[in-house]
Order: structure tokens, then C-alpha cells, then sequence
């Protein structure tokens, strides 16, 4: 099969297109025939070794696995010995975590992992990144930031894959929603149900002194210390983005003041406590509060061009490799 592999850390060109094994289901697993894979911030990030202290985990020297990839949609073509929930036809979208492998044309999962039905109506194209941004603003709404009807959050990146879901979560929840994006983006986030929109070209969100209950910084462009004037007095700064200052300000924030700075790793969180954010996001889905926002789309011998695109910062809401048709 085809699958997209990196053998050294760098620039999107050390992403190369290779012929590798067919997985199978072996006890316990799903052999999935992938329709549609997500191309996140995360995966460029992991391509190019970045922060450093993450290559503890993922290779000091390079990459210990150079399979790539972790945000999936496809066919259950197979299933393995003691797998109950799963059959053959059934079409099913999640993660592959620190197993990698969802940027092929074929992966094998557990099928104890975060891995679930595509809700019927659905595209692969919308369910392959629905694990990413969307589970994860889940989590640092509802389990970080316990965001409340009337609290004011502003959201630095609204344009982005996280951004443009968190935006229409926030408002879901009851929340005056501030999106601070490029000019040219404006409109759209509005579009999602913005409230009020920064343009980062023309005004600093940090300058607006004591104004957020939360700041949910979804591309990590901003820090603890410079956004802390624009909190309230009991407010809160988060990132998903983990840097050696984010981790140093949770740990200050936690024995000193008021304000708050908070990280979670909602991919390394248990599956047990995954699945009820999963569960809630497809509710909030079917309900018509979330829509996905698809970019860009590439087919899987462009991937390469895929992560360059990504590597650009400048994409709107998601980008996609399709892997074929059904």
C-alpha cells in the first residue's frame, strides 16, 4: 500500500510517499480502507520535532516511527478475533494516536480505541478531522475552561482548524465569543457566530484591559504573561500549543494569583474519558450547532504539498488528503 513516511525532522519536503505492508486485523483490531485523512498543525509539528522535549517521546536523533498521520475516516473491510461493534461495510472516523499510520491507504486500529461510527449524513471528508480540533476544543471548553452562558472568551486563531470549531462550540455554549483573525477572514469568522472580531493586523487583544473570562489560544502565537491584562481578575489563559513557558506559567499560576494558565494533551487523555466529549460533539453536531470547515483538499501522492500548505499558518479550518472513493 501507499503511505506517507518521514525518516528525519525538517521542512515538508523530508515527507515522502513510499510502498509499505498491508496491515491486517489481528485480535482485538479493525482493518479500515481509509476514504479521507486530516493533515493538522500537530502533524507538522511532529514532522518537524517541535518543541524539542518531544523528541523524548518521539526520537532524539529522528524519528523512531516514520509512519505519519493521525486523524482518520474509512471502511471496516476486516475485523479481527474478539471484536464486538464493528463489521465489514461499517463507515467509521478517529485516531490513531502515537501509532501513526492515518496518512495510507490502509490502517488497523484497536477497536477499544477512539474509534467510531460516521454519523449517518456524513462525509469521510468532515468526519477525518472531527478527533482533532473539535474533540480538543471539547476538552478545553467544557473540562478546562467549565465555560458558562454569558462568560466573554476570545479565541486567538478563529480561522483556523481549532479556531473555527471553538468559535461555534462557544457560542453553543452560551459564551460572547471574540475571534481574532487576519482582515481578510473576518467576515467568515463572523460567518461561524463571532460576536466580535480582532484583526492581529491592526489591534492587540492583549491591550484590552481586564475584558475575557477566557483566552483560548489555539495556535500558541500569544503567552500567559502578555495576555494576563486582558483577563478578568479570576480569568483563564489555555493553549493546546505545550511550550517550556506555557509549562512554567501553569506551574507558577497554580501557587500564585488568581489567573490561571492551563494545558491539556486531550490525545494522551483515556479513551474512557475521550469518548463522552466524542459523544456530546456528535450531539452538538446533529443539533446543527458545529459545521466543518474544509480548505483544501489534497490526494495522497500530494501529501508533501499538503503539510507545506499547513506549514504556511494561513489555512481556513481544515485540510484534507482523500484516499479514494468508496
Amino acid at each position: 500500500m501507499k503511505a506517507a513516511v518521514y525518516h528525519r525532522y525538517g521542512p515538508a519536503n523530508v515527507v515522502k510517499l513510499t510502498e509499505t505492508p498491508q496491515p491486517t486485523a489481528a485480535p482485538g483490531h479493525i482493518l479500515i480502507r481509509l476514504r479521507a485523512s486530516a493533515v493538522t498543525a500537530a502533524d507538522t509539528m511532529i514532522r518537524r520535532g517541535v518543541p524539542r522535549f518531544g523528541r523524548l517521546f518521539l526520537g532524539l536523533r529522528g524519528p523512531k516511527n516514520p509512519a505519519m498521520g493521525t486523524q482518520f475516516a474509512g471502511d471496516v473491510v476486516e475485523v479481527g478475533a474478539d471484536v464486538t461493534g464493528f463489521a465489514p461495510g461499517d463507515r467509521v472516523f478517529g485516531e490513531t494516536g502515537l501509532a501513526f499510520g492515518a496518512h495510507a491507504e490502509w490502517v488497523a486500529v484497536k477497536a477499544d480505541e477512539l474509534v467510531a461510527h460516521i454519523p449517518d449524513g456524513m462525509t469521510y471528508e468532515d468526519a477525518a478531522p472531527l478527533c482533532d480540533g473539535p474533540l480538543t476544543d471539547m476538552n478545553f471548553l467544557r473540562n478546562l475552561a467549565d465555560l458558562q452562558p454569558g462568560q466573554h472568551i476570545l479565541i486567538n486563531g478563529a480561522a483556523g482548524s481549532l479556531g473555527t470549531a471553538a468559535v461555534q462550540l462557544a457560542k453553543a455554549m452560551g459564551a460572547e465569543v471574540t475571534g481574532v483573525c487576519s482582515a481578510r477572514n473576518a467576515a467568515f469568522v463572523r460567518s461561524l457566530g463571532a460576536d466580535h472580531v480582532v484583526d492581529y493586523n491592526r489591534a492587540d487583544f492583549t491591550r484590552h484591559s481586564g475584558r475575557y473570562d477566557v483566552i483560548y489560544d489555539t495556535v500558541g502565537k500569544s503567552s500567559f504573561g502578555r495576555a494576563k491584562h486582558a483577563l478578568k481578575p479570576s480569568g483563564l489563559y489555555m493553549s493546546p500549543v505545550l511550550g517550556l513557558g506555557l509549562l512554567g506559567q501553569m506551574f507558577w499560576t497554580k501557587c500564585f494569583g488568581r489567573k490561571r494558565a492551563k494545558f491539556s494533551a486531550t490525545g494522551m487523555l483515556p479513551v474512557d474519558q475521550q469518548r463522552p466529549l466524542l459523544r456530546d460533539l456528535l450531539e452538538l453536531l446533529r443539533q446543527g450547532h458545529l459545521r466543518m470547515i474544509i480548505d483544501r483538499r489534497f490526494p495522497l501522492d500530494r501529501v508533501a504539498e499538503a503539510h507545506a500548505y499547513v506549514d504556511t499558518g494561513h489555512k481556513r479550518g481544515n485540510v484534507i488528503l482523500e484516499l479514494g472513493q468508496a
